[in-house]
């Protein structure tokens, strides 16, 4: 499965503990990375500053559902039944 293009589920429902640029303490699940654009695509895409969790995520229907509001709920189920 190739991502959907302006989706950005995979940059707000997770949290990501590895730092970003602009975020050294990573960000909290349910918050949109600061470099997801207002089009829900990463501007760190495809360079070296984006963190590895980022570049090796793959989409996939198990996690992505049908939609984008599929993808929310997953991820963020996920992110709660794996929360320490």
């Amino acid at each position: 499965m190739n991502c959907r293009e302006g989706c950005g589920a995979c940059c707000i429902a997770p949290s990501i503990s590895s730092p970003i640029p602009g975020m050294p303490q990573g960000k909290p699940a349910g918050e949109r990375c600061l470099h997801l654009s207002v089009e829900n695509l990463c501007a760190l895409f495809g360079k070296p500053e984006r963190p590895s969790v980022c570049g090796g995520f793959k989409a996939d229907p198990d996690v992505c559902g049908q939609d984008r509001d599929d993808a929310i709920r997953i991820i963020g189920w996920l992110e709660r039944m794996t929360a320490a």
